[in-house]
């Protein structure tokens, strides 16, 4: 059980950060955990981290469901299936390659590019049908191994928006329906999983909204430049860890 509680310690830890929560959890499993595989083990505590997201932002997912927000529910659509159709054939293709690192340090990149057009005045303000599309896209390119969903969400919101704060809490938000779906497909799969790793799901939640907690109020004390290059920088130091292993 101990092992279970550190494995779910890391992920809410590590989930809201521009690093693969996904990546660092399924390595750390490999010392902590038999039985299962690694991959899937990350995967169902995501299921942790999804719980802390609903009630941390729970008055926006009120608003969604009772669609009195019509334009962050249709991104979330939007995003969604675009993520859907690129994710499960990309997955199918690349589930045993290694490049999530390379591709973390372009997110860097194209991070520091934004921070530069924002703090010269120029916006690119994509309409929100248009970056619902591009992050749905960059969301499905986060089934390769090592590739961090949170920091390639954040940089494609980041074309389109220059409020930190709302950009973490879209970029949290989206993570939702996708995880959500892919715990089901794990539970049918292997239901055993459920049983013996559920003490992962109370630590990464508790874990999870408190550093959540943290994040928001931390990008409400800096602006769009700041907080453009701060993500970059993580970004270089996942993918730097991620050569690492």
């Amino acid at each position: 059980m101990g092992n279970y509680i550190i494995l779910g310690v890391i992920q809410g830890i590590f989930e809201w950060l521009p690093i693969s929560s996904q990546g660092i959890v399924a390595i750390a499993s490999l010392f902590l955990v038999e039985y299962f595989k690694p991959i899937d083990i990350a995967l169902f505590i995501h299921l942790g981290t999804v719980f802390a997201t609903l009630i941390y932002f729970r008055r926006e997912w009120q608003r969604v469901l009772l669609l009195k927000d019509l334009e962050l529910l249709r991104f979330l659509v939007i995003a969604t299936m675009v993520s859907g159709i690129i994710g499960l054939p990309l997955y199918y293709f690349i589930r045993n390659m290694a490049v999530g690192s390379s591709l973390l340090v372009i997110t860097g990149i194209g991070l520091l590019f934004t921070a530069y057009f924002q703090k010269k005045g120029q916006k690119l303000a994509l309409g929100s049908n248009k970056l619902g599309v591009v992050v749905g896209l960059l969301q499905g390119f986060s089934v390769i191994p090592g590739f961090s969903r949170s920091g390639a969400t954040i940089f494609g919101l980041s074309l389109g928006k220059s409020d930190p704060t709302e950009i973490l809490k879209t970029s949290y938000m989206l993570s939702v329906p996708t995880t959500l779906i892919m715990t089901f497909y794990l539970f049918l799969k292997t239901p055993n999983l459920v049983f013996q790793a559920w003490p992962s799901l109370v630590s990464s939640f508790l874990v999870g909204i408190i550093t959540l907690s943290f994040l928001i109020k931390f990008s409400k004390k800096i602006d769009f430049f700041k907080f453009a290059i701060i993500f970059a920088i993580i970004c270089f130091v996942g993918a730097g860890i991620g050569l690492l292993f």
